[in-house]
């Protein structure tokens, strides 16, 4: 009986000293399971205004351009230009054989003689009014014929201009006939560099909202680090019904000669002042192998993680879409990269 009591007793003190060292081994655990909180900065969550815009592409090209070219085939006489050539309005660029205009200004000399005559004796009464009318008649198309002759023999830059293109060389007779890379008749094709101008097809539902003398930014991939500024001059009454466009024409002022007809650019067009949650692009996160965005947010000490959609960039800012988020929520903004959902951590701005 007091050996039966005696295995009783060392069981039990077995089991105590088991029980102990379960205990012990447990709180070891839960020591070392504790993580320390994470220290963020934070921002609360409002709303700023900014100006809802739309980006579209384009190409550069000459505000004016004009294929210059006689009316009538003849020789030509001298070529004053060459390509790229910076040419003032009025300038002479073309010379062509002058005979018909020589011969036309023999005749207007002589109609003019004749009429000046008649004048004389119309005062005093001496011929019939119908005699005096066909003259007149006959010098003032004489004059028309000379001053048409004129403006064709000499062919004068319509305004301040480059030369962009040259099709014939000087004692080279001109047909007429179209060149080929214009499309058109021409002897030399002059451009205007120092106004340009995008044309931009812009989506049907703007419409209402674009308007004539806005102003639009243009961004150039040649100069990165530059924003150039336009404005809206003309707009297409119609829309276009295979596309469900409309084109708008922007003017870029080019005093400097940076731009350059045939460029490509990004034309953004400002619609309308809203309303819109913007954060630091910084706070927003990207999963890792997909186009998921996140962010994290503050609630009493732990880290939430909110999915969000992105709007529109702002500099260093971007738009926020989530119905997850509501105003005045603390939106981690420094040290979310170490962040896990549900984590602790610790506010220190």
């Amino acid at each position: 009986m007091k050996r039966l009591n005696y295995s009783i007793a060392l069981g039990a003190l077995g089991l105590l000293s088991l029980g102990a060292c379960s205990s012990g081994q447990e709180k070891k655990t839960d020591v070392s399971t504790e993580v320390a909180a994470e220290r963020v900065r934070i921002t609360s969550l409002k709303v700023e205004e900014i100006t809802r815009t739309v980006e579209y592409t384009a190409t550069l090209e000459p505000f004016k351009e004009v294929h210059m070219a006689p009316t009538s085939p003849g020789r030509i006489e001298h070529i004053r230009v060459e390509l790229g050539d910076r040419v003032k309005k009025g300038q002479e660029l073309v010379r062509m054989n002058d005979t018909q205009l020589i011969q036309a200004e023999i005749q207007l000399n002589n109609l003019k003689a004749d009429y000046t005559r008649l004048d004389t004796l119309k005062k005093l009464g001496s011929i019939a009014q119908q005699q005096y009318e066909q003259l007149q008649a006959q010098y003032d198309a004489a004059k028309e014929n000379v001053d048409f002759l004129r403006k064709n023999t000499v062919l004068e830059a319509p305004f301040n201009a480059v030369i962009s293109g040259k099709y014939f060389e000087s004692g080279e007779m001109y047909s007429g006939a179209p060149v080929a890379t214009v499309g058109k008749a021409a002897i030399l094709s002059v451009i205007q560099v120092d106004k340009l101008k995008a044309i931009v097809s812009v989506s049907e539902k703007y419409f209402p909202k674009v308007e004539l003398g806005m102003s639009v930014s243009l961004c150039f991939d040649v100069y990165p680090d530059e924003t150039f500024e336009g404005e809206i001059f003309r707009i297409a009454p119609t829309i276009d019904p295979q596309s469900r466009s409309f084109e708008v024409e922007v003017s870029i002022d080019n005093p400097k000669g940076q731009l350059r007809p045939g460029m490509f650019g990004r034309v953004t067009v400002g619609l309308e002042q809203t309303d819109a949650i913007v954060l630091p692009a910084l706070a927003i996160l990207k999963m890792q192998g997909s186009n998921l965005r996140y962010l994290f947010v503050e609630e009493n000490g732990r880290a939430k993680r909110v999915e969000v959609q992105l709007g529109k960039r702002f500099d260093d800012k971007v738009e926020v879409l989530s119905d997850q988020l509501k105003l005045g929520d603390h939106i981690v903004i420094e040290g979310q990269a170490r962040l896990l959902d549900g984590g602790s951590v610790e506010v220190v701005n």
